[in-house]
């Protein structure tokens, strides 16, 4: 971190320097992750879990040190000295939160966690192909022990959950994520129902040969205009889209490529690029440290969502760009704009997450989140998820996945993590890219027409200045209220929602 920028007090600086140290093991233990996801040889499995459980040993060491403890509580006096929006006051506040967890986390089990979850994540990146559930089972089942075991390092959790959620998503816990999903549930099902009794919108347009090059050039082209600086960051392939920071100069994406389906690779290299534009968009003095990350998952999705669906599946952002998109591809030169507006907006009960719509994509979301809490309460056994997954997919969505790779095998969140806390931050992503949104357009009226335009500073400056500069000095609920004046709401969302498909669906 830039000390510069820091109050200058001499156990600040070594507090500093301390945790500079953890932020670059930690940046060394996802460089190796990156690889492992993109270029890294099947045979070098084994030895890159090794490798990141030491990392993760050595950081876990260091961030749980007597010494970080000592010096919190030698500045504990100037953190409360100083306002509590200072970059400095917001180190000590924030670095004293991931000591306390990590203290509560013995680290020998940190390190077999991460050697466990790098052997479970090649296993099933092998076996999602071959639709082999046998083979990622033993491991699944040894995630959702160590996931108990990693609850119950905090005792005083209310459920098992609580402890994985709110590292994620702070201040959320089980009840609350239930609670919320319940009020959304009520209002999205009537009009995702409304929806899918009509007959489905042609999207024929986005089927057919559609070359990798031509769609890797066009998703390029899109996301520098809106702001993604390849000069810090770069693209590649995996097999789940995911972004990752290595440093503030060092934000990578990836995204993967269907040569049949026009908007997987497209939408997904959208969707990252709005993670990506979030680290960007940090300010320099929080590099290299706890505060230069994002405020929670919830907070990270938002931006991911809102580039993604807010604005690249608006009607004005195509009016700009499709001329655009059938130079690209012939193919589409005559399809109507409206045709092809309706196409990527279109809503359908569907058996993968990713793939998913605006309107359906939560029901998705609460079926994983759910079924997470039963394995975690223990009413559900590793052994019965793909029936479990299927039961729920056919009552929920009338739909039953032919494959346990397009059922309980899609999402690589259990393979390469821990059961519990990942799911919600996709729902409270929704939510508030809504939120955000609102409050952006109510700051700066002139942005859906600049985005008509061709023109994404102004709504980017937005975000910047009330969210992405603040990295992590804030908590999620304090970010919201500062950003939009009041907490987490899903009214912006749904109406949202309701605008633009009450219009596209005549209801």
């Amino acid at each position: 971190m830039d000390t510069e920028n820091l109050h200058q007090h001499p156990k600040l600086t070594e507090l500093t320097t301390r945790l500079t140290e953890i932020a670059d093991l930690r940046s060394a233990a996802q460089i190796l992750e990156w690889d492992q996801s993109t270029y890294m040889p099947s045979g070098g499995a084994a030895a890159r879990g090794r490798q990141l459980s030491t990392l993760a040993r050595l950081a876990h060491e260091k961030l749980t040190d007597d010494a970080v403890a000592r010096l919190l509580e030698e500045l504990a006096p100037l953190e409360r000295e100083l306002p509590v929006d200072s970059t400095s006051a917001s180190l000590i506040r924030v670095a004293r939160r991931d000591h306390q967890r990590a203290t509560r986390i013995p680290t020998a089990f940190t390190a077999r966690l991460q050697d466990h979850l790098s052997n479970s994540f090649n296993t099933w990146a092998k076996a999602r192909p071959a639709n082999d559930f046998a083979a990622v089972r033993p491991l699944l089942e040894r995630t959702l022990e160590l996931s108990r075991e990693l609850s119950s390092f905090f005792p005083e959790a209310a459920h098992p959950a609580d402890p994985l959620i709110d590292y994620a998503d702070q201040g959320m816990t089980a009840a609350s994520v239930r609670a919320l999903f319940k009020e959304l549930l009520a209002e999205l099902g009537p009009l995702a129902a409304a929806i899918t009794a009509q007959p489905l919108a042609d999207a024929s347009c986005l089927e057919g040969h559609f070359p990798e090059a031509d769609q890797l050039g066009f998703g390029r082209e899109v996301i520098t205009r809106l702001g993604y600086d390849w000069e810090r960051g770069r693209q590649d392939k995996t097999h789940h889209p995911f972004m990752t920071r290595f440093a503030l100069g060092d934000i990578r994406i990836t995204t993967r490529v269907k040569e049949h389906d026009l908007g997987e690779a497209l939408f997904s290299t959208v969707h990252e690029a709005g993670h990506a534009m979030y680290e960007q968009g940090t300010a320099p003095e929080l590099d290299g440290g706890p505060l230069g990350e994002g405020a929670s998952a919830g907070v990270h999705e938002s931006q991911s969502r809102l580039w993604e669906n807010v604005v690249g599946r608006s009607r004005g952002f195509w009016g700009h760009f499709y001329p655009s998109l059938q130079r690209a591809f012939p193919a589409l030169a005559g399809v109507p704009l409206d045709s092809f507006y309706r196409a990527i907006n279109r809503v359908e009960r569907s058996l993968i997450r990713t793939d998913a719509d605006e309107v359906t994509y939560n029901l998705h979301v609460i079926i994983r989140f759910d079924l997470e809490l039963e394995m975690l309460e223990g009413k559900l056994a590793v052994k019965d998820l793909p029936a479990a997954w299927n039961a729920r997919y056919q009552r929920d969505l009338g739909l039953t996945p032919p494959a346990d790779k397009d059922g309980c095998m899609q999402d690589v969140h259990w393979f390469a993590g821990p059961i519990g806390g990942a799911f919600q931050g996709y729902t409270l992503g929704n939510i508030l890219s809504g939120q955000f949104y609102a409050a952006a357009v109510a700051g700066d009226p002139g942005i859906p027409d600049a985005i008509a335009r061709g023109e994404f500073a102004p709504l980017r400056r937005w975000l910047t200045d009330h969210v992405y500069r603040h990295g992590r000095k804030f908590s999620a609920p304090e970010l919201i209220q500062r950003a939009t004046g009041q907490p987490l709401t899903i009214a912006p969302y749904l109406g949202y929602l309701r605008a633009k498909y009450r219009e596209l669906y005549s209801l």
